[in-house]
């Protein structure tokens, strides 16, 4: 399905997170929410990949537009699959930072509880892929400002694709609503379809 959208939510998150509500918004008022698939994650990268692998062949090949630990999963699967990717400071290499964080964990969105595993990490670990090369199907947005994850890794690990680095900002990636008409256009859905839209007011 052309101008489809997989959202990739990151580590303890949900679909109830603020990127996610914007892209959601805006395609609702694209009329186009057929074309947005945003699970919510099992917290177990094995389940995680399973949903994520299902709404792929939903909707054909959409754009994999991953946050966080998304952005880790969205890596995989656009490897796997040939597809575009757009990277909201994504995680690179997310099993090495979890060996302080094993036991009890729980979902900032849900209030979930669960408890963070070696299997967690291990099943994480087989998910990485050679740094990719391809400027032409990833896009990576990172800010200097991200309190959880070093800008930097991620800076090296995608330097073959075509970053866009703003300083300041946070994990959350501020000012990501007014991002949204590129990431439209990225998954090749038209501008005079969103033109008219203040993406500053989401």
């Amino acid at each position: 399905m052309s101008g489809s959208i997989l959202y990739i939510h990151g580590f303890n998150s949900a679909p109830a997170s603020q990127k996610a509500c914007q892209l959601v918004a805006v395609m609702e008022r694209l009329g186009l929410s057929e074309q947005l698939r945003v699970p919510a994650l099992h917290h177990h990268s094995r389940e995680a990949i399973g949903q994520l692998e299902q709404a792929i062949a939903e909707l054909g090949r959409p754009l994999l537009v991953g946050s966080s630990l998304g952005g880790y999963y969205a890596t995989h699967l656009a490897e796997r699959h040939g597809l575009k990717a757009l990277l909201v400071n994504p995680a690179v290499s997310p099993h090495r930072m979890f060996d302080g964080y094993l036991g009890t964990q729980k979902n900032l969105y849900t209030d979930e509880t669960w408890e963070l595993t070696h299997d967690h990490v291990t099943a994480l670990a087989e998910l990485e892929v050679p740094a990719p090369l391809d400027p032409q199907r990833y896009q990576v947005w990172l800010q200097t400002g991200d309190e959880t994850l070093d800008y930097r890794h991620a800076q090296q690990y995608y330097r073959a694709c075509a970053l866009r680095i703003q300083a300041g900002g946070d994990h959350g990636f501020q000012g990501f609503a007014g991002q949204l008409p590129a990431l439209l256009s990225f998954a090749g859905i038209g501008a005079d379809l969103y033109q008219a839209i203040d993406f500053t007011a989401l």
